[in-house]
C-alpha cells in the first residue's frame, strides 16, 4: 500500500477541483466504455480493412503511444516555463504529482483532458490516414490506458513479477533520483534510446 498523502488542491473552485481527481474504479469503468466503443467505430468504417490489417495497424499506434508517452513526458510535463502563468500551467499539468506523488487520485489523468485530446488525435489521425486512423488509434488508446494503470500500479500496490519490479524501479528512479531521465513507463526502450536511462536510485549529483 502506498503511504498516505495529503491532496494538493489546485483550483479554489470545487466543481472545478473535482474535475481534476478520478479513482481507479471509475477510470477502468470509463475505458470499459469507450475503448469499445472505438473498436465498433473502427469495425464500422475501417473499409477493406483485414482482420490481420486492422491488428497490424492497432499495434502501430501501441508502437506511436510509447513514443508519444516519452515525448510528452519528456517536453511537456516537465517543460522548464519562462513565465510565472506557464510555471502554474505546468504545475497543475504535472508538477502537482511531483509534490504528492502518491495521491491515488491524481496518479491517472482525469477525463477533461484525456478525452478532450484523445478526440482531436483521433481526427488527427483520420485526416492523415482515412479510415485506417481509427485502427491505429485504438491501438494508441489502448496503449495510453495501459500506461496509465501502469503509473497507477507503479505508486499504489507493490507490483511483484521481474517485469512489474523492472517497471515500477524504473519510474521510481525518476521520482527520486532525478527527474531529468527514466520519461517512459510502457516504453522503457526510448529512455535507452534517447540515452535519458537513469540506473540508480541515488540522487544525481548537482551538475
Amino acid at each position: 500500500m502506498a503511504a498516505p498523502t495529503t491532496r494538493l488542491t489546485l483550483f479554489e473552485n470545487r466543481w472545478l477541483e473535482k474535475l481534476t481527481v478520478i479513482s481507479a474504479r471509475a477510470f477502468i469503468a470509463l475505458w470499459l466504455v469507450v475503448l469499445p466503443a472505438i473498436g465498433w467505430a473502427a469495425w464500422r468504417g475501417g473499409g477493406a480493412a483485414t482482420p490481420a490489417a486492422a491488428i497490424g495497424l492497432a499495434l502501430a499506434g501501441v508502437l506511436v503511444w510509447t513514443l508519444t508517452e516519452y515525448g510528452l513526458h519528456r517536453f511537456v510535463f516537465h517543460w522548464v516555463a519562462n513565465s510565472a502563468r506557464m510555471e502554474q500551467f505546468v504545475f497543475v499539468l504535472h508538477g502537482n504529482h511531483h509534490s504528492v506523488p502518491n495521491d491515488p487520485l491524481r496518479n491517472l489523468m482525469p477525463p477533461i483532458v484525456s478525452l478532450p485530446v484523445g478526440g482531436a488525435i483521433w481526427a488527427a489521425m483520420l485526416a492523415v490516414l482515412g479510415s485506417a486512423g481509427s485502427w491505429v488509434f485504438l491501438g494508441f488508446m489502448a496503449g495510453y490506458v495501459v500506461y496509465d494503470l501502469a503509473h497507477y500500479a507503479c505508486h499504489q500496490w507493490p507490483m511483484k513479477g521481474r517485469l512489474a519490479r523492472a517497471v515500477k524501479t524504473h519510474h521510481m528512479r525518476h521520482h527520486h533520483a532525478g527527474q531529468d531521465g527514466n520519461y517512459a513507463i510502457t516504453g522503457m526502450m526510448w529512455d535507452r534510446l534517447f540515452r535519458t536511462r537513469i540506473t540508480s536510485l541515488k540522487p544525481r549529483a548537482a551538475a
